[in-house]
């Protein structure tokens, strides 16, 4: 593979990277009192409630309703490990997955909002090369260490 500037696991590496600081930013951006106050879960109670898919609106009331503070504990700090996964690259195979599951937990989740299907389906697009791509073989504490080769 010819690339410019960079080689082809050095760029996959850039994408996983920017990938992980992603996440940092969904992380970063919450108001932390609010979200662990509840806030995160009831807004997406909200939208659960009204979905279109009715087994969104089940799954939610069976899965995150009974539990709405440690599951926001989980969402965000999810969203943080991922983020120090993916930009030092340790478990990167691990937290790729668990990245694209997460995506498309909040695409199905956000289904009518253009928005933020675009951004879940980059993300989730980006998981799959940089997993695929194998994007811990180059700058990553993985490769350092001698995992997932």
């Amino acid at each position: 593979m010819q690339t410019m500037w960079l080689d082809g696991a050095e760029w996959l590496a850039v994408l996983r990277i920017g990938l992980g600081l992603w996440w940092l930013e969904s992380w970063r951006h919450k108001d932390k009192k609010d979200w662990f106050a509840g806030g995160g879960i009831r807004w997406a109670a909200g939208i659960a409630e009204k979905h279109r898919w009715s087994f969104v609106k089940s799954g939610f009331d069976r899965v995150v309703k009974p539990r709405p503070r440690v599951m926001a504990y989980i969402v965000a700090y999810a969203e943080l490990a991922l983020g120090l996964g993916l930009v030092v690259g340790f478990l990167t195979p691990i937290a790729l997955v668990c990245g694209l599951a997460l995506s498309l937990i909040y695409l199905v989740l956000m289904i009518h909002d253009w928005a933020e299907q675009g951004q879940n389906l980059m993300m989730a697009l980006i998981s799959v090369v940089a997993l695929f791509g194998m994007s811990w073989q180059s700058w990553s504490l993985d490769n350092a260490l001698g995992l997932f080769l």
